[in-house]
């Protein structure tokens, strides 16, 4: 898959960047923390202006994320958990459907932005969005937000340790697993707050 990445960003430069993490976000095996910090070990070597890189990764996850939303928005939840219990469906399990959706109910606004830095949520959490109909010029900002910070950490990781970019990896984990952390302690302090005032 790396020598693909490299294959797609040395053709297409900055543009390849974002159509691959359109591509990430529909696909979530494709990984945006192999992604980003070749596209910054690139940069720095020159091949091309890393904030123009970070532009086009930006708008490749929110486009990637617009159709996830339209999808959700177009064919509901039931529809959605229908086709999910099928082998072909690729984009969700109906127990990661499921749980999007709930965890999206519960926090809404911010969980758009947070689950931009966890692998698998970044693409789940836009279907749910979709099909609660949150309002879209907050989803535009928010995704934009979320995955502007992401974005910026990995391609700026891959420029500072330029031939050793492999080593983001090292990291990418841990950062996921701090965030969905937050995410975890966010959702039990709304179920105490709420079992209190029960």
């Amino acid at each position: 898959m790396t020598d693909w990445i490299f294959a797609v960003i040395d053709q297409l430069g900055p543009v390849g960047v974002g159509l691959l993490i359109a591509l990430e976000t529909l696909v979530p095996p494709i990984p945006s923390e192999l992604i980003l910090p070749l596209a910054g070990f690139r940069a720095r070597a020159g091949a091309m202006h890393p904030a123009l890189v970070w532009l086009c990764a930006t708008a490749g996850a929110v486009a990637g994320s617009l159709l996830l939303y339209w999808l959700g928005a177009r064919l509901g939840y039931e529809r959605l958990h229908r086709l999910a219990g099928r082998r072909w469906f690729l984009l969700a399990g109906q127990r990661d459907l499921e749980r999007g959706r709930r965890l999206f109910q519960r926090h809404g606004s911010w969980f758009v932005a947070l689950s931009r830095c966890v692998p698998v949520l970044r693409s789940l959490v836009s279907i749910p969005a979709g099909i609660e109909r949150m309002r879209l010029p907050k989803f535009v900002l928010l995704t934009t937000a979320g995955s502007g910070v992401w974005n910026a950490l990995f391609i700026g990781a891959g420029w500072m340790l330029a031939e050793r970019w492999q080593q983001v990896d090292r990291f990418s984990a841990p950062a996921g697993t701090a965030v969905g952390v937050l995410l975890a302690a966010g959702a039990v302090t709304l179920a105490v707050r709420k079992l209190r005032a029960a």
